[in-house]
């Protein structure tokens, strides 16, 4: 009862500073922003160990923070060879040949009503193929290192990319348009300094969707054949184990790494579209 009354008035301390700070003025500068969702962050896990414990739930069941943190700081050098081989050779190659794929494809779209009508369905068949269902194919494809793995991600980041940019190139306005042909612009001239800075707030939409697919599709690839390492390897050999606390310092490893790539990408649409009114606060 004392971890159970300890974790209940953390919550209600936690809750209520949120509260006070979120209705501030504080919250809407840097510090507050980066503030207020770290205070929930760690009020989650200090109720997550708190009911642990209080409740004595079994560690196969569900481990505290406490020994999933400790798993983590005995296990680095494998966290690290396992992080190397799904995200730096598989999600991070993917993302990139995947994205800049949905960007050429997207201009050439926009360049031709004919493919408009054409690849953007086909775009949408393949968006809808189960992952589970095509990432065996594409292993055995490309064998069971990390080429398989960013096919799967290539696969899987594509469409959203393709779909936002070629949103965002129809994006500008029509009397922008017509201005840019009447001082005798060309379309790519027309393309690099109207349409494609108009386009960058779709474009970082959709970068910031697939940044969460990539490392999703590289781990789930890996369970259909990898080398002795990986994250998605990992996971699935420690299941077959019972090994529940390296499952969830697997698991805390990519939620970290992919928080931290999502904010990158924010980070650098907040750079590239600060003039934007969805960047002004």
């Amino acid at each position: 009862m004392t971890w159970l009354a300890g974790t209940f008035a953390v919550w209600l301390a936690a809750w209520a500073l949120n509260a006070r700070v979120a209705a501030s003025g504080w919250a809407r500068t840097t510090a507050g922003r980066l503030f207020v969702p770290i205070l929930f962050g760690v009020t989650i896990l200090v109720v997550w160990e708190g009911l642990v414990r209080g409740l004595n739930v079994a560690p196969v069941i569900l481990p505290p923070p406490s020994a999933i943190a400790a798993k983590i700081a005995g296990s680095l050098p494998i966290l690290w060879v396992d992080f190397a081989q799904t995200f730096l050779k598989g999600a991070l190659p993917g993302f990139l040949i995947g994205c800049g794929a949905a960007v050429v494809v997207a201009i050439a779209i926009d360049r031709s009503p004919f493919l408009q009508r054409g690849l953007l369905p086909i775009g949408n068949f393949v968006a809808a193929l189960p992952i589970v269902g095509l990432a065996p194919i594409l292993v055995m494809w490309f064998g069971f290192d990390w080429q398989s793995k960013a096919a799967v991600v290539v696969v899987m980041v594509f469409f959203p990319v393709l779909v936002n940019m070629v949103a965002g190139l129809q994006a500008s306005e029509r009397m922008q348009r017509d201005l840019m042909a009447t001082w005798g612009a060309s379309y790519w001239q027309s393309l690099l300094k109207l349409r494609l800075p108009a386009a960058m707030p779709f474009l970082f939409n959709g970068l910031k969707i697939a940044s969460t697919l990539a490392l999703i599709g590289a781990i789930v690839a890996e369970f259909f054949g990898s080398p002795v390492y990986g994250m998605g390897f990992r996971i699935s050999t420690e299941v077959g184990r019972l090994g529940l606390d390296m499952v969830w310092a697997e698991i805390a490893v990519a939620a970290l790494a992919g928080s931290a790539f999502y904010g990158l990408i924010a980070l650098i649409e907040r750079w590239v579209t600060f003039w934007h009114p969805s960047q002004r606060h």
